[in-house]
């Protein structure tokens, strides 16, 4: 078989074992230890380079980003920062028309910043949110859409767990890779309060919900308790990184000790809820390892098959151009977007296009940007569309159906859609603080 028929039968294997059921990196692991063992008739080799793989992925420094910043994001939820930011701004937007659905957006960016967790956001403004949204008499549509819309900040925005997913993959810095996604990150939710405006102003049956005259307005001082701290952590792991005064993994560290410690003066973390948070930590730390170890052993695989220079020689023969290559490979993550998570798409599609990237000169953070915002598309499309599930069994209404859910989400994946094609026409919004 040929190298590139080799990837193909590769990625609808692992593809197919998924949908069967089986782990994602099980899946990931099995089918590229099984292709090393058949391709090189050697079953010792396959063993070697699966020890290797596991090797690198463990003993990698930069690995720690993920425990510490996965650590952070839960006290900060369990601290209830999330609720303070969003109060905030909903008494700055509810005179406009739309402007709960703006204030979720701007409270979900902030959010973000110190998560990095879709599905985190997604269950927290659930909560707190649509519940208000309804109140106001908001269409629900609306509500659960700008809820699931607005969640997907949280894998674009740093600290975010896909950003460090893909650093690993592709080899590139994680304080390198959150500095790209600041740009990024704040254009979407400046476009999502833009379509919100659009829809308040021109389908205002879809948004629905009434004008607030009456707003009881906060102090200065109110504003200051709920918003300095979260604004502080920000601070403390941004400017850190972005000053050079920490790397990544000592920004997490700090992230970390900075939120353990509000929330201890807030008097909102319990012993329980803070073992329940080191327990969560260590869950998700083992499931990303894991993870990343299969995308290991699976790029090893592919260059084992030779994949990536028959991909270039491809590439060369029909001179393909810069716009087709992404063009194809923007309709690649929707459509995996469709069956697969993030997460998955990402181990799957970078070892194949990355050598490709290489080829042609591409910067591999703005390429990890690209990859990450395409695929975070998938999240607000169904079949798969994580967070729109993560809303539906959060909310307990049977007013609201996962059909509307996903129809409300629709025009914000749109709006990714569009900033996806600018951020590849523009590639300095994504590298300009580098």
């Amino acid at each position: 078989m040929t190298p590139i028929e080799i990837g193909l039968i590769s990625v609808v294997a692992i593809v197919f074992l998924i949908y069967a059921g089986v782990y994602i990196p099980i899946a990931l692991g099995v089918v590229s230890f099984v292709s090393i063992w058949l391709m090189r008739d050697n079953f010792t080799l396959a063993l070697n380079l699966l020890k290797v793989a596991v090797g690198d992925s463990a003993m990698e420094y930069s690995f720690a980003t993920i425990p510490l910043f996965t650590f952070m994001g839960l006290i900060v939820s369990k601290a209830g920062l999330g609720r303070d930011i969003y109060e905030v701004m909903t008494m700055r937007f509810r005179k406009v028309k739309g402007g709960i659905g703006m204030a979720t957006v701007g409270a979900n960016a902030v959010f973000a910043a110190v998560t990095g967790s879709s599905i985190a956001s997604a269950s927290v403004f659930t909560k707190v949110s649509v519940p208000q949204m309804m109140a106001q008499a908001y269409n629900p549509r609306f509500a659960v859409g700008v809820v699931a819309g607005s969640s997907v900040l949280g894998m674009i925005i740093p600290p975010s767990a896909m950003l460090i997913i893909y650093s690993f993959v592709a080899e590139q810095s994680v304080g390198d890779m959150f500095l790209a996604g600041v740009i990024p990150g704040i254009m979407l939710a400046i476009a999502y309060v833009g379509a919100i405006w659009v829809m308040g102003r021109f389908t205002p049956a879809f948004v629905g919900g009434r004008v607030v005259e009456d707003t009881e307005w906060m102090s200065g001082r109110e504003i200051a308790s709920k918003t300095l701290p979260t604004l502080f952590i920000i601070t403390v792991v941004l400017g850190g990184i972005y000053t050079g005064w920490l790397t990544a993994v000592e920004a997490g560290a700090a992230g970390a000790l900075v939120a353990l410690v509000i929330a201890v003066v807030r008097k909102s973390m319990t012993p329980r809820a803070f073992w329940d948070a080191l327990l969560e930590t260590g869950h998700i730390t083992a499931a990303i390892l894991f993870l990343i170890t299969a995308a290991s052993i699976y790029s090893r695989m592919l260059g084992l098959a030779g994949l990536p220079n028959q991909l270039q020689d491809l590439l060369a023969g029909n001179s393909a151009s810069f716009w087709s290559i992404m063009l194809l490979y923007v309709l690649l993550m929707l459509f995996l977007g469709t069956l697969l998570d993030t997460a998955s798409i990402i181990l799957i599609v970078v070892p194949l296009f990355l050598p490709m990237a290489e080829a042609l000169d591409m910067s591999l953070i703005w390429f990890g940007i690209i990859t990450v915002v395409g695929a975070e598309i998938g999240l607000l499309t169904p079949p798969l569309g994580i967070s729109c599930f993560v809303i539906k069994s959060t909310i307990n209404d049977d007013r609201i159906s996962l059909r509307d859910v996903f129809m409300g989400a629709l025009p914000f994946a749109f709006v990714m859609l569009i900033v996806l094609f600018i951020l590849i026409e523009f590639p300095i919004l994504s590298l300009a603080l580098i």
